[in-house]
């Protein structure tokens, strides 16, 4: 858990690793919203204090009230993002959030409602909550640019080994920070900027307004004539004997979904983006600097609609577009992840953070198996040969094994149904934990 034990809550810790990197990138002061504190003291920092100790606790418990110190806003507070696996529970990240930097604010509007949430999907990738085991130095760097990436509202870029939990960060920084429903945005070889922003079903429309044709001119009569609340709806069920209107054909994706005017960031994941094809990255620049796009459909017909209700990402969503454009107001937590099988454009790398995530050790891997399988687990998996040593030692061995295949295994052996012969156990996890690179075959023959 984040901070250490001794160290203030919400103070980043003196000499932890990436202190000094992670604060030098894009972090001008803005002078509008510096707070009473840092006018009186200049040497005053985020997480810090003039003599290079930690600078004031916020407070750690639901009764500690305000922080002395830290402003409505949290504008000192460097630990927003703690890592600690545990949702916030006496305040939201609009009250910890400062004011963004003066070349990355943005002001869309009309405001739209809160995403909604979705714990059984945070639950099937995380696991139930649960304290996670003192830092090490790779959740400190974690937290760090977690927190860089959220202060500086830029995408945070994500890249390692395949199963070593890149995505599921994202899942961790929503529970945490209590941001309702990860956007997610899987990439492939044929993805493109439009997928990802919207989706314009013309045939759809075509469709739709012949079989409207057919039905007058056959002589039957409508049923019943759409009312405005219908089209305010974008219901097309309720559409009656009327064409629906052009934003029931317009639905936009994650990435479109993510940069609507929302209060409190989104969390936007863009998993496997070096999957894409090699313009992707240098098309998602233009969004990512101006927090807004087009939609082409909806700015041609403007003056006759200017308010348009259009499908958004989310379950049974809906937001209303104005002059066909989507402007952002709070820029979404953006994390991109990679496996390294290419390299990005170094315009695109100038506006991300990066972050490195190693193989999870013992300390992370027992963590992740409590979450999801309770806390016996563990104990039960040990006397099984100590599963979670023999995974540590054969990813090694293999060039590197995905969590799931420990997962996997645990559940197994822990399941009460394996067969008592000694060898069953040992047989099966060889099978689970096969090379990712397919080379050879891993199994013992049958």
């Amino acid at each position: 858990m984040l901070p250490e034990d001794g160290v203030p809550q919400g103070i980043r810790p003196v000499g932890a690793a990436g202190a000094e990197d992670v604060r030098s990138q894009d972090m001008t002061p803005d002078p509008d919203t510096a707070t009473s504190t840092e006018a009186a003291d200049p040497a005053a920092t985020v997480g810090g204090s003039a003599d290079g100790g930690p600078g004031p606790s916020p407070g750690s418990g639901p009764d500690s009230g305000s922080s002395p110190g830290f402003g409505a806003s949290g504008q000192n507070r460097w630990w927003i993002y703690r890592g600690s696996g545990q949702p916030l529970y006496d305040t939201s990240l609009r009250e910890l959030l400062p004011e963004p930097p003066p070349w990355r604010r943005f002001t869309g509007g009309p405001v739209v409602p809160p995403p909604p949430a979705d714990d059984e999907e945070v639950a099937r990738r995380l696991g139930r909550p649960s304290g996670r085991s003192p830092a090490s130095e790779q959740l400190r760097r974690e937290a760090d640019m977690v927190n860089a990436a959220l202060l500086l509202r830029r995408p945070l870029l994500v890249t390692g080994r395949p199963g070593t939990g890149k995505s599921s960060l994202a899942y961790r920084i929503s529970r945490e920070l209590r941001l309702g429903r990860v956007l997610r945005w899987h990439i492939t070889s044929r993805t493109t900027l439009r997928s990802g922003l919207y989706e314009y079903d013309a045939i759809g429309r075509v469709q739709d307004s012949a079989a409207l044709r057919a039905l007058h001119t056959a002589g039957e009569s409508p049923i019943a004539p759409r009312t405005a609340g219908d089209r305010a709806a974008g219901d097309p069920a309720a559409s009656g004997g009327q064409l629906p209107g052009i934003g029931d054909y317009v639905q936009l994706g994650p990435l479109g979904t993510a940069l609507l005017p929302y209060e409190t960031p989104r969390v936007l994941l863009i998993d496997e983006l070096d999957k894409s094809d090699q313009d992707l990255a240098n098309d998602l620049l233009s969004v990512f600097e101006e927090g807004q796009f087009n939609i082409s459909e909806l700015l041609r017909a403007r003056r006759r609609h200017p308010r348009v209700t259009v499908l958004t990402d989310d379950p049974e969503g809906g937001a209303e577009i104005v002059g066909g454009v989507v402007r952002c107001r709070a820029f979404p937590i953006v994390v991109i992840t990679s496996n390294g099988e290419r390299e990005f454009p170094p315009a695109f790398l100038r506006r991300c953070l990066r972050l490195r995530m190693p193989d999870p050790d013992r300390t992370q891997l027992v963590d992740m198996v409590t979450a999801h399988l309770a806390e016996g687990a563990v104990t039960r998996a040990g006397e099984s040969g100590d599963l979670i040593e023999r995974f540590l030692r054969r990813s090694r061995e293999r060039g590197g094994l995905a969590v799931d295949q420990l997962l996997n295994s645990v559940y197994l052996a822990t399941s009460g149904r394996l067969p008592t012969d000694a060898g069953a156990l040992d047989e099966l996890v060889d099978a689970l934990w096969h090379r990712l690179d397919g080379a050879g075959a891993e199994s013992r023959p049958g």
